[in-house]
């Protein structure tokens, strides 16, 4: 017999997992639609070439291609050992790519300066694993037309709001610049065709420290005086105050010889965002911390990164950053983007929402005889009184079904014979 299980990495979910799911949805729905992003839709595929057009990174790798219909055994045979041949269709990876394409497609159509929502599945050929799904969704918000320090000031602040709306208080915005690193790496002494594998090998600072990191930098060959370089830099002598994000902290981190222009976009985001949540009028800090050894692994992001964290999760629940060169690919000219994408599979599981509709949530549990046109006419009522209605019939067993029916989010049950009307239901609370 055919197996009755999903494919490996993806899931089912019961109706309770499902209406959790939908109602924190919902809510990051609700806070970005009040931040004013739009929300659009894009198709689950995209052609095989501009997937795998060298800004997806490892991703493209992962990309779940389409075979191309028609081909016989000879042209399948024929094309083996080139993927490009026997697929024009691909599974999008992320919701990044598709969008850039989207905005390419509808440019005209859309205002000067336009910020997007993009809540959808994307699939990835992962090796599952806890945590890790082939498919997962994403939680995308994105303004393309505006490269000033608004447009991420606007993102962290809608995503924060997002957070905080789902009883996520207290994350943490991680901020570097893609450019900022170049800078740092070139300051170092790093050649250019050596820096695609000194990031991977810096990204992996928080696990195998500084002297790992290193210590494979040299494993990989990497200059040795760059090596040496960027070893005394870790290890330099520092002061151990506080500083909150600014200037100073971001002027501290960094090595002399950085771009003022990057610092000063570093700056101005966290002026705005300070001011969007009231940081200076409440007397908090700003959530946000300058991280120079930030790297974010897609190859599209050209300047602005970062990753938020929360203190009840040890890893990241979302990040993003600014692509400006993605758009110009298949538009001919070069347009301003940056994203914030939340990390839905992460987050889902932290959040407790109470259900709306508990308070108006019945199962009527009716005897054998009852007459089918009676039932659905006392359904028909309740729902019309805003209630959530599911018919039962009684069983020996009631209480396995009541508790069954609270399972799925009913909070209360009434019985019905024969005969019964509204005015006879007596309902009774479940739980």
């Amino acid at each position: 017999m055919a197996s009755v299980n999903p494919p490996r990495g993806m899931r089912d979910f019961l109706p309770a997992d499902k209406a959790r799911r939908e109602r924190v949805l919902a809510v990051i729905r609700e806070r970005y639609r009040a931040h004013g992003f739009d929300e659009i839709e894009t198709p689950v595929m995209e052609e095989y070439d501009r997937l795998h057009a060298g800004v997806g990174g490892d991703n493209e790798k992962l990309a779940f291609n389409v075979l191309k219909r028609g081909l016989d055994a000879d042209a399948v045979r024929a094309a083996a050992d080139d993927t490009a041949q026997l697929s024009d269709l691909g599974l999008r990876y992320d919701l990044t790519v598709p969008l850039a394409r989207f905005y390419a497609s509808h440019r005209a159509e859309l205002p000067t300066v336009f910020r997007s929502v993009q809540i959808a599945p994307v699939w990835r050929a992962e090796r599952p694993q806890k945590g890790r799904y082939r498919q997962f969704v994403q939680c995308d918000i994105d303004i393309m037309g505006d490269a000033s320090a608004r447009a991420e000031a606007e993102l962290i602040a809608a995503t924060l709001d997002a957070l905080d709306a789902l009883g996520l208080e207290g994350a943490t915005v991680r901020i570097n610049d893609r450019r900022a690193l170049d800078a740092m790496l070139d300051v170092f002494g790093f050649p250019a065709d050596e820096r695609p594998g000194v990031l991977i090998t810096i990204d992996k600072l928080d696990k195998i420290g500084a002297s790992g990191v290193v210590a494979e930098l040299r494993e990989r060959g990497a200059s040795d005086a760059a090596a040496s370089a960027f070893e005394a830099f870790l290890t330099r002598p520092q002061t151990r105050e506080h500083l909150p994000f600014g200037e100073a902290q971001i002027r501290r981190a960094l090595p002399e010889g950085v771009d003022d222009e990057i610092v000063a976009h570093l700056v101005a985001i966290g002026e705005a965002v300070g001011a969007a949540r009231g940081a200076d009028a409440a007397g908090a800090e700003l959530p946000l911390a300058f991280d120079p050894f930030l790297v974010r692994g897609m190859g599209y992001y050209t300047g602005t990164i970062y990753e938020i964290a929360h203190p009840s999760a040890p890893y990241s629940l979302g990040g993003g950053g600014r692509y400006d060169g993605m758009i110009g690919r298949f538009l001919g000219q070069d347009v301003p983007a940056v994203g914030f994408s939340i990390g839905f599979e992460r987050i889902v599981d932290l959040v407790s929402l109470a259900d709306a509709e508990a308070a108006a949530a019945v199962v009527l549990v009716h005897d054998r005889d009852a007459p089918v046109a009676e039932l659905l006419a006392l359904k028909a009522q309740l729902v019309a009184e805003g209630s959530r209605v599911r018919l039962e019939q009684r069983t020996k067993n009631l209480k396995a079904l009541l508790e069954r029916a609270a399972a799925d989010g009913y909070t209360a049950f009434a019985t019905v014979s024969a005969g019964a009307s509204r005015d006879d239901l007596a309902l009774k609370p479940l739980g």
